[in-house]
C-alpha cells in the first residue's frame, strides 16, 4: 500500500467522523460486534501512517460507585395552597411536618372579597330569574300570536346571556374557595359568609407554612407548600469521569436507610464548579422515610461490575457506528476489539473487552485505521 493510498484512506475516515460518508455506501455492523475484524497492514505501512501503540493495563473493575446525593421532593408532587382571595387570616390549622388528607381544613379567611362575590352571585341568579320568567312570558304570547318573533329572539338572547353571566359568577365563587354544598345553601338561604374555610387539595405532608394568624394577605399569596413523599427522589452529584458508568446502573443503594431504588434520569449538562453530572433516583421509602433536604450517601452498583477491566490511553477509544472500539496490534497488522467504557479520564480510560495485559493498542493514526476498518465492512 503506498502513501498516497494511506493520505486517501484518512481523508475518507475524517468523511466518516464528519459523518458526510452517504448512507448509501455505509454497510452495517456485523450482527456479532465481538466477530474479528482484522485490518492487515505490513510494518512498514505501519510506520507510514504514523500508527503508535502502548500497552493495555488491568485494573480493578468497578462494581460500585459511592457519590453524594440530596434527598427532594418530585416537581408534580409538590402543591403550594395560596389564599383563594384577599383577607385576614384568621387560623393556620396546620403546623409544619404534620400529615394532611384531601380536603382537610388548612386555615380560615375573613374576606370583604368572597362577600362582594357572593353579593354579585345573588344578583346574577335574580337576573337569571327574572330573564328566564320573561322568556317563559313571551313563549306563550308568541304562541298565541300576541307578539313578534323578533321580540321573542330578543328575550332568548338576553336570557342566555343572564344564565352566563350566572355560571361565570359561580365559577368565580369556586376560585375563592367555597364548595358545591356552600354554593347551593347560598342558592337558598341567600346568606352572605364573611369567613372562607382553605382546603387541603391533596393529601400530603406539610413541608413549610408562608402565613401567619393575624396576617392580610392578597390573593394568591402562599399559605403552605404541601408535598407527597412516596416516591421520593434524590439527585446524585457524578464526577464526569464516572459519568459514562450511569448507562450501566443496575440499582441505587443508600445505606443510611437500607433502601435501593432505580435510577431514572441523567443529566445532560454538567455543574461548572464541581465538573459533575446530576443523576437522578426515584425511591419508595417505606417505614424508613427520607426527608426532603436530607444529604445522603449513594452506592450505585453497576451491571458486570466484577468484569476484566483495562486502562488504556483515552485517545485509544474510537467511536464508530455506535460502538466503541480499540484496535489491537496482532502480527497481520490491527484488530478491532469492541469495548464497553466504563470510565474517562483526559489521559486515560477504562474498558471492558477481549483483551489481555500483554496486549498493545493504537494510541496514534487511528484515522487509518478507522478508513481501513469502513473499508471492511463495505466488502
Amino acid at each position: 500500500m503506498s502513501l498516497v493510498t494511506l493520505l486517501v484512506k484518512r481523508f475518507i475516515a475524517v468523511l466518516l467522523i464528519t459523518r458526510i460518508w452517504p448512507p448509501a455506501l455505509a454497510a452495517p455492523l456485523p450482527s456479532q460486534p465481538e466477530a474479528t475484524i482484522v485490518a492487515p497492514l505490513a510494518e512498514a505501512q505501519i510506520q507510514a501512517a504514523g500508527i503508535e501503540t502502548q500497552p493495555v493495563e488491568p485494573e480493578a473493575g468497578v462494581s460500585e460507585i459511592v457519590v453524594p446525593g440530596v434527598v427532594t421532593v418530585p416537581p408534580q408532587q409538590l402543591r403550594i395552597v395560596a389564599a383563594p382571595a384577599a383577607g385576614l387570616v384568621e387560623t393556620l390549622l396546620v403546623a409544619p411536618d404534620e400529615d394532611v388528607k384531601e380536603g382537610d381544613p388548612i386555615a380560615t379567611l375573613k374576606s370583604s372579597e368572597l362577600v362582594e362575590a357572593q353579593r354579585g352571585f345573588l344578583h346574577a341568579m335574580s337576573e337569571a330569574n327574572l330573564e328566564a320568567e320573561k322568556l317563559r312570558r313571551d313563549e306563550q304570547l308568541f304562541k298565541e300570536h300576541i307578539i313578534a318573533e323578533r321580540r321573542l329572539i330578543v328575550t332568548r338572547a338576553e336570557a342566555s346571556q343572564a344564565s352566563a353571566t350566572l355560571d361565570e359568577r359561580s365559577q368565580i365563587l369556586t376560585l375563592a374557595g367555597m364548595t358545591e354544598n356552600e354554593i347551593s345553601a347560598l342558592r337558598k338561604e341567600r346568606k352572605l359568609a364573611s369567613s372562607l374555610l382553605v382546603r387541603a387539595p391533596i393529601g400530603g405532608t406539610i413541608l413549610q407554612r408562608h402565613g401567619m394568624t393575624g396576617e392580610r394577605v392578597a390573593a394568591s399569596a402562599p399559605l403552605v407548600t404541601i408535598a407527597r413523599l412516596d416516591p421520593i427522589w434524590v439527585n446524585l452529584q457524578v464526577p464526569l469521569s464516572r459519568a459514562v458508568a450511569l448507562d450501566s446502573v443496575e440499582r441505587v443503594h443508600l445505606a443510611a436507610s437500607g433502601g435501593d431504588g432505580k435510577l431514572i434520569r441523567v443529566g445532560r449538562t454538567a455543574d461548572t464548579a464541581t465538573q459533575s453530572v446530576t443523576a437522578v433516583a426515584e425511591f419508595r421509602p417505606g417505614r424508613s422515610p427520607l426527608r426532603p433536604g436530607q444529604a445522603v450517601q449513594a452506592i450505585l452498583r453497576v451491571k458486570g461490575g466484577g468484569a476484566a477491566q483495562w486502562r488504556v490511553p483515552a485517545d485509544a477509544v474510537v467511536s464508530h457506528r455506535n460502538h466503541n472500539w480499540v484496535f489491537l496490534r496482532v502480527p497481520e497488522g490491527f484488530r478491532a476489539v469492541p469495548v464497553t467504557l466504563v470510565s474517562e479520564t483526559p489521559q486515560f480510560a477504562s474498558v471492558q473487552g477481549a483483551l489481555a495485559a500483554s496486549e498493545r493498542v493504537a494510541t496514534r493514526g487511528l484515522l487509518t485505521l478507522l478508513a481501513e476498518l469502513a473499508e471492511i465492512e463495505s466488502k
